[in-house]
């Protein structure tokens, strides 16, 4: 009998969440599950998902208490013949909780993050009744212990699966050359990127910094962001006030993901707080070195001077040091991205993310959650 998954996002996207949804939900064994998609707004998800052949529905909603809302996603339920929900982040994990547990269905309930603003005790509430009423899931250790700490959860309500990633695909040197042209890249320069959208928790601002001081060792270096967001004026500005803006370029929102990651010669992500990064994970199975910042599950992707490095959060000169190392060390970032490939394809493959949440849907529908 083939069981139907229903996915509940509380966010559209784009981003590293949003993405995880969608390559789970695409994924599954069509022998034996059948995925439908519910969003509270219309976005990127939806596109994706649709695009994807899966069926998605959009119930807007006005918060937690929205009565509304509950009694046309329980009716949904009905229509789709739902057998296990699937919610993830903070609004939908509570409010699907609800409905599932007055419309005796089970859920599965996925936390990417830290910035659920925890230090409300309405909050940590909320979570601590989802967490006996459902299957709770982590994206890493760290969350979890962060969850338990934090929360008030206790640790055997929580489990930890880590998203995968897909195999990317290739792109041939002409590809790599033409996208160079495309963005205006200078044939003879090292290329560094960053792929997220451009948030304060993202810390660009930091790298930015850096730059400076990377161009006086490494000056033919160019800098690449990829993403979309609230501070797309102020970095620009912050690039314009260090006089690096021929050597810095914004590439907004891109549809081409692998065709940046290919061209680049290193990954950068600073950011100040991290569930379990999709943008790492890329960029190690595309064979790419990495440094990140030593925060949230970044430290469970990247093996520091094992599969590239870690820095500290908010510390340019960290950034700079580790920058220049990989810059003009190239037969040890070599090794990184190699050693950093093997390691996505092995315990963080999308194959590997999506036999752990099947093997949790059978538990919970054997044991009705």
């Amino acid at each position: 009998m083939i069981r139907t998954i229903l996915f509940l996002s509380t966010s559209s996207g784009p981003g590293g969440a949003e993405r995880v949804i969608n390559n789970l939900a695409a994924s599954l064994d069509s022998q034996k599950y059948r995925a439908v998609l519910c969003l509270f707004r219309p976005g990127w998800l939806k596109e994706r998902s649709e695009s994807c052949g899966i069926r998605t529905f959009v119930l807007p909603t006005h918060g937690m208490t929205d009565w509304r809302w509950a009694i046309q996603f329980k009716r949904l339920l009905r229509q789709e013949q739902v057998d296990l929900i699937h919610a993830h982040e903070f609004d939908a994990n509570v409010q699907g909780a609800f409905v599932a547990a007055v419309s005796g269905v089970p859920l599965v309930a996925t936390v990417h993050g830290k910035n659920y603003y925890w230090e409300r005790l309405r909050r940590r509430l909320a979570y601590r009744w989802v967490s006996r009423r459902a299957t709770m899931v982590a994206v890493s250790e760290n969350l979890k212990e962060f969850i338990v700490e934090k929360v008030g959860v206790s640790p055997e309500r929580v489990k930890v699966l880590y998203n995968g990633v897909d195999v990317l695909p290739q792109c041939t040197p002409t590809e790599v050359v033409e996208c160079r042209k495309e963005l205006g890249l200078p044939e003879d320069h090292q290329i560094v990127g960053v792929v997220g959208n451009l948030y304060p928790v993202k810390g660009h601002q930091y790298l930015i910094e850096a730059i400076p001081a990377v161009l006086k060792t490494c000056p033919n270096t160019s800098f690449v962001f990829a993403g979309r967001g609230q501070l797309e004026s102020e970095l620009k500005a912050q690039v314009s006030r260090l006089g690096v803006e021929k050597r810095v370029h914004f590439l907004g929102l891109r549809q081409d993901i692998p065709r940046i990651l290919a061209m680049l010669d290193l990954f950068v992500l600073p950011s100040l707080s991290e569930g379990l990064s999709m943008a790492i994970l890329e960029a190690m199975i595309a064979g790419k070195p990495v440094i990140a910042t030593r925060v949230g599950g970044n430290p469970e992707l990247v093996i520091d001077e094992e599969t590239g490095f870690l820095v500290p959060p908010r510390d340019s000169q960290a950034l700079v040091d580790r920058l220049i190392t990989s810059l003009t060390n190239k037969q040890q970032s070599a090794t990184f991205a190699e050693r950093g490939k093997r390691r996505a394809e092995g315990q963080f493959s999308l194959q590997t993310m999506v036999s752990s949440y099947q093997s949790l849907y059978d538990h919970c529908l054997r044991s009705g959650g």
